[in-house]
């Protein structure tokens, strides 16, 4: 059993951004580079592995997939790929997610789980992804232990997102996430512990069918902004000599 958040993070004080910190230079943000990256990883350490607990269920092994999806011709533009989880769901209702979930019985191993759950999800077929590596488990507050699978993703794909798990679906420049100066701290003492997480509120701009402008807030935070974290981490820590 979870308990439900009582409190809107939108609403909790920041409390820092991290101006001071290096962005992850664009070239180590190539398909290549981040192929070499994960084929020799340097010593380092996640900055965010636990949250603290809200939920009493027996811990569920879960795989997310992050889905760089190469934009561009030099890869300038590359992105990631999230979704907007419905409202209806039991965990993490409404929130920005990657696809994935749970592990099934039947999955050869957790990046096959993060590959079907991605075609469930979205529809991505796994013709288009190339599963470069992983990052080490997250666990969430609500006792799911996730890993998170980095892939390429080739443009060219048509996406079916599944009404029942997926609200919306769009993407996030790669640059902007891999950014410190878009990542913001936040605490609150909620239920006699004090949480700590991040948020990286992005701005999608569209135009509409009319012309129009419009802008909406992509509030990235809690797990997913947290494995974010750790990917700017894995990235733009100096290889150990």
């Amino acid at each position: 059993m979870s308990t439900p958040l009582s409190f809107d993070p939108r609403n909790v004080p920041v409390w820092r951004i991290d101006h001071d910190m290096p962005a992850v230079p664009s070239a180590h943000l190539s398909p290549q580079a981040l192929k070499a990256r994960f084929a020799k990883p340097p010593a380092w350490q996640p900055e965010v592995e636990r949250e603290p607990s809200v939920s009493t269920r027996t811990p569920t092994p879960a795989a997310v997939l992050v889905p760089i999806v190469m934009r561009g011709a030099d890869f300038a533009q590359s992105t990631v790929l999230l979704t907007q989880r419905a409202n209806h769901m039991s965990t993490h209702s409404g929130q920005i997610a990657f696809p994935g979930g749970k592990v099934d019985p039947q999955d050869a191993n957790l990046q096959a789980t993060a590959l079907r759950e991605a075609q469930e999800e979205v529809g991505l077929a796994a013709q288009h992804v190339q599963v470069i590596g992983q990052l080490p488990v997250y666990v969430t507050g609500t006792a799911f232990w996730v890993t998170p699978v980095i892939a390429l993703v080739s443009p060219g794909f048509e996406l079916a997102p599944n009404a029942d798990e997926v609200q919306d679906v769009f993407e996030v420049p790669l640059a902007f996430l891999m950014n410190p100066a878009n990542h913001r701290r936040h605490h609150l003492d909620w239920q006699g512990q004090q949480r700590h997480w991040f948020s990286m509120p992005y701005h999608e701009v569209r135009t509409g069918p009319q012309g129009q402008i419009d802008q909406t807030e992509r509030f990235i935070w809690g797990a997913t902004a947290g494995m974010l974290r750790n990917f700017y981490r894995f990235l733009v820590v100096n290889p150990a000599h």
